[in-house]
């Protein structure tokens, strides 16, 4: 299954940075620099779905799992202005997992089938040095947020020489069981509901070039036992609504062998609230561009190795992304 449905709150270590931020801009607040707010939205899928994303189903019907593997560093934490913090030290590091299982119904319902999947990520490593000689900083393991959702993958529309375009649209929900500590800088689960519908296309420009994106609208719900960074005076929070976006293309080199270029973007929409009340200067941004391949074992089995390199970075980590992912179809 390529391109399967994954918003994988852990997997997708950036909440946990962004949290671990947080607790950073405290420390600098008591410091003497000017005031800052917490980085709030969710950890979502950028770049875990990348070539061939709107075909997720290369062996047909039938249940699937999927394996990922992510590390990702950041050297540089961005106020409201894309500019560093201003920390001695900016450095996080996040180890994490997951673990899809994805099901695609055999029974044709109009021009497609209907499926569903769910996630299980956790957090297994964490590190933070900001260079204040202190422990401001703290994590938490173990496991996170689930994701799932319900989907539809369209049938192929046809060319003459093979398939021209593909897509898929999901519901999809994020689910807060994961473990969360208002008072921890970095929490595998977030303490809050989402919603996260989105739409997966590939267009094939021939039958071995390929165009390909992912785009997700995402909504947030309320968090009753907010981070401490906003003080004893915060009943609860809601992290901004937010657009996100992964693209990518792709050509085959051999049968088996597909190399490209990924990335992803993201866009808060409206800034996050505290009680009720919007925070300015809390809208989060990034870009991330890198190379990808992947390779295909069989129908049945396929490795993903990507790379992404963040840029224009606005109230969120700014860093590098490296992930492995295995997919297998079991009949």
């Amino acid at each position: 299954m390529i391109g399967q449905t994954i918003v994988v709150r852990t997997f997708e270590i950036e909440r946990r940075l962004r949290l671990l931020a947080s607790c950073i801009v405290c420390s600098v607040t008591l410091l003497g620099a000017p005031k800052a707010h917490a980085y709030d939205l969710p950890t979502v899928n950028l770049g875990m779905t990348t070539f061939l994303d709107g075909t997720p189903t290369m062996g047909g019907p039938g249940w699937y799992t999927s394996q990922w593997v992510i590390n990702y560093t950041a050297n540089k934490l961005t106020n409201s202005q894309g500019n560093r913090l201003g920390l001695p030290v900016e450095r996080v590091s996040v180890m994490s997992e997951a673990t899809q299982i994805l099901y695609l119904s055999p029974t044709k319902v109009g021009p497609g089938s209907f499926g569903f999947d769910f996630v299980v990520p956790s957090l297994f490593g964490a590190s933070a040095n900001d260079g204040l000689g202190n422990q401001v900083l703290s994590a938490n393991r173990g496991f996170a947020d689930v994701s799932f959702g319900a989907f539809y993958q369209f049938d192929p529309i046809m060319g003459p020489n093979g398939p021209l375009f593909m897509g898929r649209i999901e519901a999809q929900a994020l689910a807060p069981i994961g473990r969360y500590n208002a008072a921890v800088s970095v929490n595998p689960g977030s303490n809050f509901w989402s919603f996260n519908p989105y739409f997966a296309g590939t267009l094939f420009l021939s039958p071995k070039w390929t165009v390909t994106t992912r785009f997700h609208y995402l909504w947030n719900g309320e968090n009753n036992d907010p981070s401490l960074s906003y003080g004893p005076s915060a009943i609860n929070s809601q992290a901004g609504q937010a657009l996100h976006a992964n693209f990518s293309t792709e050509y085959a080199v051999a049968d088996r062998f597909w190399i490209g270029i990924n990335g992803y973007w993201l866009q808060q929409l409206t800034n996050t609230k505290v009680n009720g009340v919007g925070i300015d200067g809390t809208k989060e941004r990034v870009w991330a561009l890198g190379p990808g391949m992947m390779y295909s074992f069989d129908k049945d089995n396929y490795l993903f190795l990507n790379a992404f390199y963040e840029f224009g970075a606005v109230n969120r980590t700014q860093g590098q992304k490296y992930m492995m992912r295995f997919v297998r179809h079991w009949n």
